[in-house]
C-alpha cells in the first residue's frame, strides 16, 4: 500500500523555535531518508519552497490571469511529504512518528493513502 506523509508548515510555529530546535528538526530528515531507504519503503520525497514564492493560475475567458502566491490565506501550508509503499496503515504511522516535524508542538504529519499513481 501506498501513502502519503503530509508535512504542513506554520509559520509562527516555526519561527517561534530555537536555531538550534530548527536545525533539529532539518537535519533528522537525513536519518530519517536513510530508514525509508534501507527498509525499502521510499517511494519518493519533495520539500517545497516557501508559500511566497508560488503562483496560482486562473484561466478565464481563455485568457490565463497569474497571481502571486500564496493561494490561500491559512495558518499552515503545504511543506512537503514523502510517499512511502509499507505493508498497512500502522507501519505507515510508526514511519509518520519518525519524521522529525512530528515532535514539534503544534504541527503533526498528516496520513493519507494513495488511491491512483500515475
Amino acid at each position: 500500500m501506498k501513502f502519503m506523509l503530509i508535512m504542513h508548515g506554520n509559520p509562527q510555529i516555526w519561527d517561534a523555535l530555537t536555531e538550534q530546535e530548527r536545525n533539529e528538526v532539518m537535519g533528522g530528515h537525513g536519518p530519517f531518508m536513510e530508514t525509508l531507504r534501507e527498509s525499502g519503503e521510499m517511494v519518493g520525497t519533495v520539500a517545497l519552497a516557501d508559500p511566497s514564492q508560488s503562483a496560482v493560475v486562473r484561466v478565464r475567458g481563455g485568457v490565463p490571469a497569474v497571481t502571486d502566491g500564496p493561494y490561500l490565506e491559512a495558518k499552515e501550508y503545504l511543506g512537503g511529504y514523502y510517499l512511502v509503499e509499507c505493508d498497512s496503515r500502522e507501519r505507515a504511522l510508526e514511519l509518520a512518528a519518525l519524521i522529525p516535524d512530528a515532535g514539534v508542538e503544534g504541527l503533526g504529519i498528516e496520513v493519507r493513502p494513495v488511491l491512483f499513481a500515475g
